[in-house]
């Protein structure tokens, strides 16, 4: 293969081999990025177009919660309907962007507007495209979840501000199945993954409440609304995080079943990267509160006084990420 006829031959022929390995390791890692990014735009558009009905499992830390999801598209319309499996049983029922929850124990429904789109098994709220800055992207092995053929691809942080993530997609549907977070050891700390599925022909009274007899239940309209929340800012948020919500709302509570609920107004500051939120919640620091911090899979909070105020920071990053923005809040009435 490497016949020459003298030395100046052979350093040509020599050097021509190692530029074409180095273009074909930069080339092939920019091939598996792109056709990873086809298979996660599949993800967003399958989640919110197919018809689906399933069982999933969601893992965090040392807790493991069942529920059972039914899709249906009609037309223009998404029909939905999430079933908590364990504890005590509740019923969100979706049409469009408007939820009802339906609490058996209280005879309550609570009404109120969807406010995000990347929820399992829709998990991507930008375009895959905008990942690649701060994740290397590639395909991983051929799998099964739940009978299903799947593609794996594996998301990798390029930094240590958030979580790698392993993702599931099914082969015929690009419907995601199972989806993994991984910490910077690739230990995974949090996972959730149908158990059992089925793609198309779902029984359209799958999406109605269980509920028949509803007479006499309380219903509770959720008040959110936009809120200007200028004079908080977050010079610590990790890069590739962008504000996507400011709001507030009221927030009721409930802690005896003879006393009537008190509620309290809770402003919110959202951000996210597309695959992880960072949420600051600001509220009135009159509640005797401790501060502190806790983990949960892969959540991690914060719970700080600043001023007259009560933060508490919530975010789907490894804790350095949540105590740097913790850090860095300040407020310029």
């Amino acid at each position: 293969m490497r016949q020459t006829l003298g030395l100046f031959k052979f350093v040509v022929l020599f050097s021509s081999l190692l530029a074409f390995t180095a273009h074909a390791e930069t080339v092939e890692p920019a091939h598996d990025s792109r056709e990873a990014q086809v298979w996660l735009k599949k993800i967003q558009s399958s989640a919110q177009k197919l018809n689906y009905s399933g069982t999933f499992v969601y893992q965090q830390g040392n807790q493991v919660r069942t529920s059972r999801i039914s899709h249906i598209r009609s037309g223009k319309n998404e029909l939905e309907k999430l079933e908590i499996l364990d504890g005590k049983p509740r019923e969100y029922i979706r049409n469009n962007e408007e939820i009802a929850c339906y609490i058996p124990e209280s005879k309550s429904i609570r009404v109120e507007k969807r406010v995000s789109q990347d929820v399992f098994p829709a998990i991507l709220g930008a375009h895959p495209n905008e990942l690649v800055e701060h994740y290397a992207l590639k395909q991983g092995e051929s799998g099964r979840v739940a009978g299903h053929d799947c593609q794996t691809v594996i998301l990798t942080p390029k930094d240590k501000l958030r979580y790698g993530y392993k993702l599931w997609i099914e082969k015929s549907t690009g419907l995601l199945l199972k989806a993994q977070t991984l910490n910077e050891k690739n230990d995974v700390v949090e996972q959730i993954a149908f158990t059992q599925i089925v793609i198309g022909n779902v029984d359209p009274t799958s999406v109605k409440t269980s509920f028949k007899n509803t007479q006499g239940w309380r219903v509770e309209n959720a008040v959110m609304s936009d809120a200007n929340l200028s004079g908080w800012s977050v010079k610590g948020i990790p890069p590739g995080f962008k504000k996507t919500r400011e709001v507030k709302r009221l927030i009721t509570d409930t802690t005896n079943e003879n006393v009537p609920p008190s509620q309290r107004e809770v402003a919110q500051l959202v951000y996210s990267d597309g695959l992880a939120a960072i949420s600051v919640f600001i509220e009135p620091g009159t509640q005797s509160r401790t501060e502190g911090s806790m983990q949960q899979g892969a959540m991690n909070i914060i719970g700080k006084r600043q001023g007259d105020y009560w933060l508490t920071i919530v975010g789907e990053v490894p804790f350095a990420a949540i105590k740097q923005v913790a850090n860095s809040i300040e407020f310029n009435p």
